[in-house]
């Protein structure tokens, strides 16, 4: 009987290739007197002409996986940096903080050693979303506008959790959730992130576990520890308002963060803040809707426009 290959590990060598014909170059940065490595995709060649966009990624995947259906239609348009957060990809940290606070600073730090010049453009995704707030708060004069991408930074833990807003009772439940170890909890994990899952009955438990084993199973307790940290006594009424323009962007049918707190995100920030509510999709809004997002990236950064309203194609000029 022929075995399975090595799905996950082919996968990566195809994304780094991938990522380099797109124009951008691995680096490592070192930080806190060599306690944090983290790596990060650059341009290749930096064009004053280009604006900048940093992607953030969420929980689960290394960066280049969870950026895969877009990088190629970006790096045309913009110096494109995407960070690992520490414990994904090669970036790790010997510091014993987890919040996305710390994880902001490293990210900063990071565009800073690497000779990002100019405004930053900011996609945070999921968790990535937690930190690119962070980001737009501690650093107004450096992040110039914010999209956000099912972040839901608007969580009230305790009350969320105890009125039942999320299909997980409790943070470990969470954790376990997201960071799934056997084929059966990673089955479950794309059932409640995408609104049509891929047929993950089909795949064989072989491949299932390569993921597991490239993915989720180096700094298992710390990536915990990072989830944990992110809702640990977190209160709505304690959430900064950033003053930059910012972009919201949510599935309908999200099962993860579920919309409600795409509303309250839109509630908190005022005018300065649209909601665009994708139908039919859920939690991985960048691998269901790709085309959209691209869309709703060029409309927003490049045309400095708003969509008027949720799921509609017209802006509307941005304040500046």
């Amino acid at each position: 009987m022929v075995g399975c290959c090595n799905f996950a590990a082919c996968g990566e060598c195809c994304l780094t290739r991938s990522f380099g014909s797109a124009g951008l170059k691995s680096t490592t940065t070192t930080l806190h007197d060599g306690d944090t490595t983290i790596h990060c995709w650059i341009p290749k060649t930096y064009k004053l002409t280009k604006p900048n966009l940093v992607l953030v990624h969420g929980i689960g995947a290394n960066a280049k996986w969870q950026w895969t259906r877009i990088i190629s239609r970006v790096t045309p348009l913009f110096n494109v940096y995407v960070p690992d957060l520490p414990f994904y990809g090669d970036s790790h940290t010997k510091r014993l903080d987890r919040t996305e606070h710390f994880q902001a600073e490293c990210v900063m730090q990071t565009l800073e050693a690497v000779g990002l010049m100019g405004k930053i453009n900011l996609v945070g995704l999921s968790y990535g979303g937690f930190v690119g707030y962070s980001m737009a708060a501690k650093f107004p004069d450096a992040v110039e506008r914010v999209a956000l991408i099912g972040g839901g930074v608007c969580l009230d833990s305790e009350i969320d959790l105890e009125e039942g807003l999320f299909s997980a009772k409790n943070i470990k439940t969470a954790a376990k959730v997201l960071l799934a170890q056997t084929p059966e909890e990673t089955r479950e994990l794309l059932r409640i992130t995408f609104y049509n899952p891929p047929h993950a009955k089909l795949a064989p438990n072989c491949l299932l576990n390569d993921y597991i084993q490239e993915m989720n199973v180096d700094y298992f307790e710390e990536k915990k520890e990072c989830i944990e940290a992110v809702q640990k006594d977190r209160k709505y009424s304690d959430l900064p308002k950033i003053t930059q323009p910012t972009l919201i962007i949510w599935g309908e049918q999200d099962q993860i963060f579920p919309v409600d707190l795409g509303y309250r995100l839109k509630s908190h920030l005022g005018d300065i803040a649209e909601l665009v509510v994708l139908k039919k999709t859920g939690h991985a809004v960048n691998m269901e809707q790709p085309k959209e997002l691209i869309r709703l990236i060029k409309l927003f950064f490049i045309e400095r426009s708003f969509p008027q309203g949720e799921n509609s194609g017209k802006g509307t000029p941005l304040l500046r």
